[in-house]
């Protein structure tokens, strides 16, 4: 479907700046998609706010799960170039860029949402902010993804040059790990879900070293991915939790396969890492020239 119109100004609106056209001026789908899906949180946390459901504390819920998205869709921005290339699905970097500057703009959100719980009390935020580690670490991170939204246009790429261009969007791995180590700790109780997004961090991580070293990962490689990232997981998860709660290590090295425990994080990895590599099969299966 093409939203070309009679106006050659309004067409370069179209194709420059609705992230749900291609550059020819027709509506991608799998653009529309992934917009709809980046724009559903913040259209479902405005109807709860409207609607009051939620909860006692809505400032403070709005502020955890416009965080927790946000590491979901930073996340997201880094498995777009593993799962092109794994998956042989080259159109995934025609949403790359719009997942990225998403990112910055639910961070971005998640300040707000702050400075609304402080009452917009500029002062105190910023205090806060300079004497709580976790919040230092944070707006640190919303600095780094501020410069990686402002160069993220095809006019800054010519600017700074493509090496350039590069090595500064290569910051997205500290901010990564920023984010991370921000979100575990303001995750007071149940660290769960920072362990878990820390491991698929590690096999996004591990999977880049490998094709800088190895180049791209066959299916024995990915399945060696899967089984390292899962294996770092639990470890870390074991360390973690032995010392913050003074319990032996390994007791809770133990607990990684007691399944009254629940499923650790360190399995789901596993699992997602594994699907990764049975769709990479397949996708390979699909393209094998048929034989005569």
């Amino acid at each position: 479907m093409s939203v070309v119109t009679g106006s050659p100004g309004l067409n370069h609106f179209l194709t420059a700046y609705l992230p749900w056209t291609s550059r020819t001026g027709r509506i991608c789908p799998l653009r529309l998609s992934v917009f709809l899906a980046l724009l559903a949180p913040a259209l479902l946390l405005i109807f709860d706010s409207v609607t009051g459901t939620l909860g006692p504390r809505p400032w403070e819920a709005a502020i955890h799960r416009i965080g927790w998205w946000s590491v979901v869709f930073l996340l997201t921005s880094l498995a777009v170039t593993p799962l092109r290339r794994v998956l042989r699905w080259s159109g995934l970097i025609a949403v790359r860029r719009m997942i990225g500057v998403s990112v910055f703009l639910a961070v971005a959100l998640h300040l707000l949402l702050y400075m609304g719980q402080q009452s917009w009390d500029l002062i105190k935020v910023a205090s806060e902010i300079v004497l709580r580690f976790y919040l230092t670490i944070g707006f640190v991170a919303l600095l780094g993804l501020a410069a990686l939204a402002a160069t993220s246009t095809d006019g800054m790429i010519r600017r700074l040059g493509g090496k350039r261009w590069q090595l500064l969007h290569k910051l997205v791995y500290p901010i990564g790990l920023l984010a991370l180590v921000h979100f575990f700790l303001q995750s007071k109780n149940d660290v769960t879900e920072p362990i878990l997004f820390s491991g698929l961090f590690v096999w996004l991580m591990l999977y880049r070293v490998w094709r800088w070293r190895l180049g791209d990962p066959r299916i024995l490689g990915l399945v060696l991915l899967a089984v390292g990232a899962a294996i770092l997981t639990g470890t870390g998860e074991s360390v973690v939790i032995s010392l913050k709660h003074n319990v032996p290590l390994s007791v809770m090295l133990q607990s990684q396969f007691d399944p009254e425990l629940g499923i650790r994080p360190a399995w789901w990895v596993l699992g997602i890492g594994l699907a990764v590599t049975m769709f990479a099969s397949i996708r390979q299966y699909q393209r094998r020239p048929a034989s005569a």
